[in-house]
């Protein structure tokens, strides 16, 4: 079968339909996936709400079952949800039809086996591609069964067992689920869990064709609505997820909208309280406040390169309670190591209620301690030889390559890293004041974008 190589990427499988995502290629990768993990039981299939999903999910399905897999239909969800129904009920592994935060015409795959442990290019996806390229899929006289399970009054009971529903205050909050499922689950969790909150919303009805764009709230330009919302109906909080939900951000009651890295402060507390001494990890985009935020608790601060495969295994590997990423995504032991966006907003609610505060107030000082460039990428040609030329420049530094090339000094330091997948280096910049960080995230991007 002729395909484009290029779909499969480091942590999924993401086209363009109908370009090079359709249903036959869904039906092949359904009996790749089945060839190549060999799944023991049940295989889960779910979808987002983009347009075709629902039918690539179909024919994923038509492809486990006619190599002999019996499948669990679990429909519309999220992609904590897809990972909640593999780990919850024990199945043998998954296949979601999403494609995350991107923008409506793709469409794509994200494939886990059992215990939610994700495949990624090197253990699983490029043997996928292969198996489809050489038509080497496996042989069977025997048909799959299928099943629907409607998994949601289960997910949610999950979801509010992480907090004590009876101590959670009035609050009034925005919600920006971007279109996606989100806002959906979100109002069962509260109605389920009678829990005194004013849900407002905005972009909260799912619609695959994403008509405000890019179902991303992180990029900077979808972040003023949001938080203008906030500010204009008076809410304590306002929350907003990407498309699939699999990432949350969370805007304080003056309309900050709050880097993850501010936020994250917060979740390490609430984690630690619980569960003191233990270890939680972070990437290094961005240390200094959660390396102090997590000694100040009592846990143990363990550093992992950028990824959410490398970070899953991270954190089996370390036995960690918690890990945090500054693009949004929070994993947790006790969520099978894998992210979930509806997590951290039940945590984010009972520290609100506990300390009876505003997030602008707790998160001020973190925010006037620890200044931030953002992520900033540059086009660049050759990635290695421009980081090695950074190296060199800068020395005299404490130098790290766990990702990239990481410098350190006394009052500032800075990460750049290449894309997996484009011609990009990526900077991620902090200081200890605000001019600082201003005059450095200049001077390293000059050398960046110099020829």
């Amino acid at each position: 079968m002729q395909i484009d190589s290029s779909i499969f990427k480091a942590y999924d499988i993401r086209g363009i339909y109908p370009t090079n995502i359709n249903e036959e290629l869904a039906y092949a990768i359904g009996r790749a996936y089945a060839t190549f993990v060999k799944p023991k039981g049940e295989v889960v299939v779910g979808h987002d709400v983009r347009l075709q999903s629902e039918n690539l999910k179909n024919k994923v399905a038509e492809g486990l079952i006619d190599s002999g897999v019996d499948v669990v239909d679990i429909g519309l969800i999220s992609t904590d949800m897809y990972y909640f129904a593999v780990g919850n009920y024990k199945f043998s592994g998954g296949i979601q039809s999403s494609a995350s935060h991107n923008p409506p015409e793709y469409h794509g795959f994200k494939m886990i086996r059992e215990n939610v442990i994700p495949l990624t290019f090197e253990d699983g996806i490029s043997q996928i591609r292969n198996i489809i390229e050489n038509n080497n899929f496996v042989n069977t006289q025997t048909r799959g069964k299928i099943r629907k399970l409607n998994i949601e009054d289960d997910y949610v009971k999950y979801i509010l067992s992480w907090i004590d529903t009876s101590k959670i205050r009035s609050l009034k909050i925005a919600i920006n689920p971007n279109f996606g499922y989100a806002g959906e689950i979100f109002r069962k969790i509260v109605a389920d869990g009678k829990l005194p909150i004013e849900i407002v919303g905005i972009n909260d009805k799912p619609d695959g064709t994403f008509p405000k764009g890019r179902p991303d709230p992180f990029i900077p330009e979808n972040r003023t609505e949001i938080s203008e919302f906030v500010k204009s109906v008076k809410a304590n909080l306002g929350i907003a997820w990407d498309a699939d939900a699999d990432r949350v951000f969370f805007i304080a009651d003056d309309g900050t909208f709050l880097e993850p890295y501010y936020l994250n402060t917060i979740l390490i507390k609430q984690m630690l309280k619980k569960f003191p001494g233990e270890k939680i990890i972070y990437d290094p985009r961005y240390t200094w406040g959660l390396i102090d935020a997590i000694r100040e608790n009592g846990g143990q601060p363990v550093i992992c390169r950028v990824g959410h495969s490398y970070i899953k295994e991270k954190m089996r590997e370390e036995n960690a309670l918690y890990a945090t990423e500054s693009s949004g995504h929070t994993y947790f032991r006790d969520f099978w190591y894998a992210d979930n966006g509806m997590i951290p907003v039940m945590q984010v609610l009972e520290f609100l209620s506990e300390n009876k505060v505003e997030l602008s107030e707790v998160l001020k000082p973190v925010m006037s301690k620890y200044f931030i460039s953002g992520e900033i990428n540059s086009e660049v040609k050759d990635k290695e030889a421009k980081m090695e030329e950074i190296a060199q420049k800068y020395s005299d530094a404490q130098i790290s390559r766990l990702d990239g090339v990481g410098i350190e000094y006394s009052d500032y330091r800075f990460v750049v890293r290449p894309s997996n997948t484009e011609p990009l280096l990526r900077l991620t910049l902090e200081a200890k004041s605000k001019e600082l960080m201003e005059r450095k995230r200049d001077e390293v991007l000059a050398i960046i974008r110099s020829s």
